[in-house]
């Protein structure tokens, strides 16, 4: 009998086999379990629940009056989330989408930016990493653990106002209406786990934990509310179409503006969004000859279909997850790179 297989018996083989290819569950699992038991969760969950309330709040009687008069329409239930308010004050109140737009971006900074200098900072990331599991396991379990918070937190909301439509409103969805709201769903998970892995990315590459929430609450600042206005008005020096002197020069001019626009990630969420809730919408594309602008023009006035709506959208959809996955191959890359000292 060899030395060998006293040493590792069949049993311990298999055991640390197992544990080490599910690594990164239980890192999840035990990560999962503090953010359920966290204040943050709750703070969260009710900071975005008030966001998704409060555009309700002004449209609800507007959405009372037209359940009463329309009842049956099948897009009236999906005005829950796309209807926005426009008082004579001249303030506009963005839709619910707009609105989670803006405020979801929090969840996935919040539950990101102390995944792991906060291990670093406590001493227990050398205690962690001489477990028997990869070290990809770490940052891979923190991310899936960010990722279910995210999604029961949105789920949660949807829930909340969905609830609010049938029972204080009496609006009841059609089949057709749920599934662009789970398919909506989906794609604000898509939407705010790009934030999540920035904000792990801050985590890696920065030491201090407040210093990494300073910097992703900045970036979410600066994006989320100046952002558009930003490269709003850099397009308008680049691409200044309202100056232009003929059509053509106007739509091209429009065009390039609008791809100028869409360099901020909250106008692919906030077009995909009014896409996927509102089967009005037919294009989120510029024209970009004078034949395709006639061709819009003359475009009567329709319904798309579920699938119709994915497939205008799945461009946005593609670059959201590109970015996301960059961000997470990048922590990936540094995380795997740095010293980690007992």
């Amino acid at each position: 009998m060899t030395a060998a297989a006293v040493s590792t018996p069949p049993e311990a083989s298999v055991a640390s086999t197992g544990t080490r290819s599910g690594g990164w569950r239980i890192i999840a699992a035990k990560e999962l379990s503090d953010h359920l038991h966290s204040l943050r969760f709750v703070i969260l969950l009710i900071v975005l629940g008030l966001a998704a309330v409060v555009p309700l709040y002004f449209v609800s009687d507007t959405l009372r009056t037209a359940a009463d008069q329309v009842s049956g329409t099948p897009s009236l239930f999906l005005a829950l989330f796309v209807a926005s308010y426009s008082p004579e004050t001249g303030i506009t109140i963005p839709p619910v989408y707009g609105f989670v737009g803006i405020v979801a971006p929090l969840l996935g900074v919040a539950f990101g930016f102390d995944a792991i200098n906060s291990e670093r900072a406590d001493g227990t990331m050398p205690r962690l990493l001489s477990q028997p599991i990869h070290r990809d396991d770490v940052i891979t379990g923190k991310f899936v653990a960010g990722l279910v918070m995210i999604m029961l937190v949105l789920a949660a909301v949807m829930v909340v106002i969905s609830g609010f439509g049938i029972v204080r409103l009496g609006i009841v969805p059609t089949s057709q209406a749920v599934l662009r709201v789970v398919v909506w769903l989906g794609f604000t998970i898509v939407w705010v786990s790009l934030w999540l892995a920035f904000g792990l990315l801050l985590s890696v590459i920065i030491r201090r934990a407040a210093t990494a929430a300073l910097a992703g609450f900045g970036v979410w600042v600066l994006l989320q509310v100046f952002g558009q206005l930003i490269v709003g008005l850099i397009a308008g020096v680049i691409a200044p179409y309202t100056t232009a002197t003929t059509l053509d020069q106007a739509v091209d001019l429009k065009g390039l503006s609008d791809t100028i626009n869409r360099l901020v990630p909250l106008t692919l969420y906030q077009e995909g969004s009014s896409a996927i809730l509102n089967p009005t919408v037919t294009t989120i594309s510029t024209p970009t000859t004078i034949g395709q602008l006639a061709q819009y023009q003359q475009q009567i006035p329709t319904l798309l279909s579920l699938d119709q709506s994915v497939l205008i959208v799945w461009p946005h959809v593609v670059a959201l997850l590109a970015i996301t996955a960059l961000c997470f191959a990048l922590a990936y890359i540094a995380f795997m790179r740095q010293e980690v000292r007992a």
